[in-house]
């Protein structure tokens, strides 16, 4: 891969997906396999003018040691250091940057209980300082290769083909592989503004989704939300695109309102783990009963997480012949699939949807009917034939996807 393209994705991400300012902190995570590229992006950041750049290594493989030999009471510690930092992000709102590249399949056979059990009880100390957070900085998710993802993707290659080929694949579906990507992006949000301003004009008060591999699902929209895409801004007015790649559309549903059945499309990553062929169904906005061929158990445990995990946070619209779809490749990354076609996610909802958000407290959000959680997990419903009707106030049915694309 050409390194000129490589230190052009770096320098994207670092300018419009995390858009950093004169004298702001990055904070960066990614894993040990990244080392070369996380190179490259603190350089790019640097040239940004970010006045520190920090990098919080992670290693699957030492996760999946520590899952199996630590007790359920160790792997839920905050320790006092790391509660101090996220009290210094809670503070100082730093930039942050997390550059995935784990194995889809690198926590198989780890004791998805205790992980869980750890989880919940971690979250009870960290989630204060997420929320704290929530609107109020800048953040990116990108990606770059592993081997042990690559080798998931492209099974029958050599380790270094496949790396190759991944590379080749993050770039052209981020958009980073022309000879402005930084341009690019600006036409790219600008045209999913387009899509956005002519769904919120209808004002829909519902979506139902439909599709022949059962999939029968109405969900209740809130009054004050409104659709956006891959650009946001922080309540003080700094923009920035939280997904490299995105291709998305995307509202906040009314907590306690959806209706019906949703089978997922494409499989599920979490935690290192994949869960296959999966369904879930809602009564009253709470997900009530589920089923997966493959791992039905990590399935239910995200369901049970907390109070919210089992009710939705986000309903988006993305077209079945995106780009990402048109590779014709399953990434087992939800980062790229769920840019693939319509998704739904369980748990945290996006209270940035709401019109002036900025003005409104979390209580408010929460009266709305803004869905919290500690977690938000994407799930893909974006069948190849797949119906979305809007539904307006005065009961006006609006075809927004036909055969699992735009119709508006």
């Amino acid at each position: 891969m050409k390194r000129s393209l490589i230190k052009n994705y770096a320098k994207l991400i670092a300018r419009v997906g995390a858009n950093i300012q004169k004298g702001q902190e990055v904070f960066i995570t990614a894993e040990l396999e990244s080392r070369d590229f996380i190179l490259l992006l603190a350089e790019e950041c640097y040239r940004a003018g970010a006045s520190n750049v920090f990098v919080e290594w992670k290693c699957q493989r030492f996760d999946k040691l520590a899952a199996r030999f630590e007790s359920v009471r160790a792997l839920s510690c905050v320790e006092s250091r790391e509660e101090a930092k996220l009290a210094y992000q809670a503070e100082t709102l730093p930039v942050t940057i997390k550059i995935l590249s784990a194995d889809p399949d690198g926590m198989k056979g780890a004791d998805r209980e205790k992980i869980t059990l750890a989880q919940m009880a971690r979250s009870a100390i960290t989630k204060p300082y997420a929320d704290a957070m929530t609107n109020r900085h800048q953040w990116c998710v990108a990606a770059v290769p592993s081997v042990g993802w690559a080798k998931k993707v492209f099974p029958e290659e050599r380790a270094n083909a496949a790396v190759e080929k991944l590379w080749q694949l993050i770039l052209k579906t981020a958009r980073a592989d022309g000879k402005d990507p930084l341009t690019d992006w600006l036409w790219h949000n600008r045209e999913l503004k387009e899509k956005c301003d002519a769904l919120n004009a209808y004002k829909f008060v519902s979506l139902e989704y439909r599709s022949a591999n059962g999939t029968n699902l109405k969900v209740g929209l809130i009054d004050k939300a409104k659709f956006i895409s891959g650009k946001k801004s922080t309540a003080d007015g700094k923009y920035f695109n939280p997904n490299i790649p995105t291709e998305e559309c995307f509202t906040t549903p009314k907590k306690g309102e959806a209706e019906g059945i949703a089978y997922a499309v494409k499989p599920l990553s979490y935690g290192g783990e994949l869960i296959e062929n999966f369904w879930i169904r809602f009564e009253k906005g709470r997900a009530v009963a589920c089923g997966a061929e493959k791992n039905e158990a990590l399935l239910k445990s995200i369901i049970a997480m907390d109070e919210g995990a089992a009710y939705l946070g986000e309903c988006a619209l993305v077209p079945y012949d995106s780009p990402i779809n048109r590779c014709g490749v399953l990434f087992y990354n939800t980062l790229f699939d769920e840019n693939a076609c319509c998704h739904l996610a369980l748990g945290r909802g996006y209270s940035n949807t709401i019109e002036n958000f900025a003005d409104y407290m979390k209580s408010d959000f929460i009266e709305m009917g803004v869905n919290d959680s500690d977690i938000h997990v994407d799930f893909m419903i974006g069948a190849e034939d797949l119906e979305v009707t809007g539904v307006t106030a005065d009961g006006e049915r609006v075809a927004v996807f036909r055969n699992g694309t735009w119709a508006i």
